[in-house]
């Protein structure tokens, strides 16, 4: 199973998350895919992502869930790793989450589905509450990042996930642009092969 956590202001519609969902689905593998929308108070969003990795584990024993975190969903798939040590895909994560996103408290919109909500300094609070300083179980993670994110510094993530597997490519946006080249690549990492 692999566990998709969208980024702050994103949705399961999201381009990243659409091309997994559809490369799985086309492989005979759509019911190995879930991703929802997150709340966006982070502890309740981290709650929810916990309740679907207590399922997948009951469902599944044998076979652990992977996490695959885009952006602030990274952030949140590094915590979740750590504490439950599960594997992790991290696509240009939000590495000092609590830092970058302080510029938006205030009212957002959310960018694919329109809708409006209130990002608080408590949200921030509950951010750094998660936070994970050092990861310990390096091999648990792949780092993908794009040297031309706009929106946050790759350097970060290259340092901070120091040991794991990373590819760094350059050039590329935020959004990960050369993020189908990878797909086959990542259900590898996760351990799930077509039926």
């Amino acid at each position: 199973m692999i566990i998709y956590l969208h980024g702050f202001r994103s949705a399961p519609s999201s381009i990243k998350a659409q091309a997994l969902q559809s490369h799985m689905a086309a492989k005979g593998l759509g019911n190995a895919f879930w991703c929802e929308q997150l709340p966006v108070a982070p502890q309740v969003a981290i709650a929810r992502i916990e309740a679907q990795i207590a399922h997948c584990r009951r469902e599944q024993p044998q076979h652990p869930p992977t996490l695959v975190g885009s952006s602030l969903g990274g952030y949140y798939a590094t915590h979740l790793a750590e504490k439950h040590d599960l594997r992790a895909v991290l696509v240009n994560p939000a590495v000092v989450a609590p830092l970058s996103l302080e510029a938006y408290v205030g009212e957002q919109t959310n960018l694919y589905t329109g809708e409006t909500f209130a990002f608080t300094h408590e949200y921030i609070a509950q951010l750094r509450a998660i936070d994970v300083a050092t990861i310990t179980r390096p091999h648990n993670f792949w780092l993908l990042v794009e040297t031309g994110d706009e929106v946050l510094d790759y350097r970060d993530a290259v340092t901070k996930y120091t040991g794991a597997r990373q590819t760094v490519l350059e050039g590329g946006d935020h959004g990960f642009s050369r993020w189908t080249d990878y797909l086959d690549d990542v259900l590898v990492f996760a351990g799930i092969t077509a039926k």
